[in-house]
């Protein structure tokens, strides 16, 4: 088949573990012959905005990316909202896509797609959402105006012609109900997800990471990791982590630190010997962390990497919201502040680790894996 992924309502971010470059890879290792329209929009390894030149170039999935800029005529900031591109509906015709993922549901190009399934009605068309209370219309004016009224229409119109609208998670589930008044009936569960190891590349990596680390056996490692922002709520995680007492905990911390917590985290991480700050870590290098780790901890906002920790056998201590409901899989701790990350963090002295990661492992292995998850794009489910 001919796939494309557009992404001109999100991030395409080469060469990382996000869902859109999983997907795309999967693909073209399933043999399916795979084009990405993207905006030139970025972020760097910070989480900072960039831009990046338009134009066609082979990525470094195997894909073919054709970046586009925004529509000229309007305001830049005008013109990120609206997320206008030039030539969509072109590209699409001189590609003739046999299935599309559009990702993010927010943004005018969705009707562009839409005009391309109406004149060719054999294609498979998604369109996925990441849209929820926490990171899309956080005032009265983006909720009630920009995604109230005009994301919401263009939606609408959209999904007249597409398979359902494909949520990443139950939070976002209920934006899509509350604000952009999708039918329930007309939404599904559709995780980020991971690449779940086999015992012997487990192992490997595994071992590969301790022996980096200089991890014995008696050591449990615990990892949180991604842009380290207040929300993240990685200053409970060390304050918690320094009070307890045990010699054989340690923590890793894979990213980097945003400037509103970075002083009191520099403090505290100086303060405890057993932590170590790893920096920015590659998806290559992040995956060997997690496979190393006994524990992954995400005590605030979602991020895409917990769900990879699933696939590579951690247990979890992670933030008691109803989006992480699902991934209660008497595989770890769920908590609510500080208090409940000491608790957990005591609790790891008896805690059985591994029975916990296969837990997780299992669970992952039949909901998160991205060859399950890119094969259901490419079904059709109207």
């Amino acid at each position: 088949m001919k796939v494309c992924h557009i992404c001109l309502s999100s991030f395409f971010v080469d060469g990382r573990l996000y869902q859109e470059n999983e997907l795309v890879i999967q693909h073209l290792a399933d043999g399916h012959a795979v084009t990405v329209i993207a905006s030139t929009e970025v972020h760097d390894e910070k989480g900072s905005i960039t831009y990046v030149r338009a134009g066609s170039y082979l990525g470094r999935e195997g894909a073919q990316v054709i970046r586009l800029p925004y529509r000229r005529g309007l305001p830049n900031f005008l013109r990120r909202k609206l997320r206008m591109h030039p030539g969509v509906y072109r590209i699409l015709k001189e590609n003739s896509p046999d299935a599309i993922m559009f990702h993010g549901s927010a943004g005018w190009e969705l009707l562009s797609v839409a005009r391309y399934v109406r004149d060719h009605p054999a294609c498979v068309f998604y369109i996925d959402s990441h849209s929820d209370a926490v990171n899309s219309g956080n005032g009265w004016l983006s909720r009630n105006v920009l995604h109230g009224q005009y994301y919401r229409r263009v939606l609408d119109r959209a999904l007249r012609v597409a398979g359902p609208l494909l949520c990443v998670s139950t939070s976002v589930m209920e934006f899509a109900s509350d604000v952009y008044r999708i039918p329930r009936d007309r939404l599904e569960f559709y995780p980020l997800g991971g690449r779940p190891p086999e015992d012997e590349e487990y192992y490997r990596l595994r071992q590969a990471g301790r022996d980096r680390l200089g991890l014995e056996d008696r050591h449990v490692l615990l990892v949180q990791s991604g842009k380290q922002s207040r929300s993240k709520r990685l200053l409970e995680s060390l304050r918690a982590f320094v009070k307890t007492d045990s010699e054989d905990l340690k923590l890793a911390i894979a990213g980097v630190l945003q400037d509103d917590i970075r002083e009191e985290a520099e403090a505290l991480i100086a303060s405890d010997p057993r932590v170590m700050f790893l920096g920015w870590q590659d998806p290559e290098a992040l995956t060997t962390i997690l496979c190393a780790a006994d524990v992954y901890l995400q005590p605030g906002t979602q991020s895409a990497t917990m769900q990879h920790s699933l696939c590579c056998r951690c247990a979890v201590v992670i933030a008691d919201i109803p989006a992480h409901q699902p991934y209660r899989q008497n595989n770890g701790w769920f908590v609510s502040g500080e208090d409940d990350l000491k608790e957990a963090f005591s609790g790891l002295r008896v805690a059985d680790l591994a029975a916990m990661g296969r837990n997780s492992y299992e669970f992952a292995k039949n909901a998160l894996d991205y060859r399950r998850l890119a094969s259901r794009v490419l079904s059709r489910d109207r």
